[in-house]
């Protein structure tokens, strides 16, 4: 199987404790910043690292429609399984 990729490619060194450090012109493209959350997973052999929003509370306003605060945590957990089928 030939895959052709037409992305933005930077080599990078896998270090002490197995820490990467994602090349500059990356995360100035991607927006990355000191301290953001990524999801890391496995695809076809290849390791993946998702950034996930900066403001998690914000996203889930938007999805929900409707202002959203941190104690309401276990209404917006009842909410999302109950949109995602869960």
């Amino acid at each position: 199987m030939i895959r052709i990729v037409v992305a933005m490619s930077e080599q990078a060194v896998i270090g002490k404790r197995f820490t990467l450090v994602i090349p500059k012109a990356v995360r100035e493209r991607l927006g990355l910043r000191e301290g953001q959350r990524v999801l890391v997973h496995l695809e076809e052999g290849r390791v993946v690292v998702d950034p996930l929003p900066w403001d998690p509370y914000r996203v889930l306003e938007e999805v929900v429609g409707e202002p959203y605060e941190e104690r309401e945590e276990a209404d917006a957990e009842r909410w999302l399984k109950k949109h995602a089928g869960g």
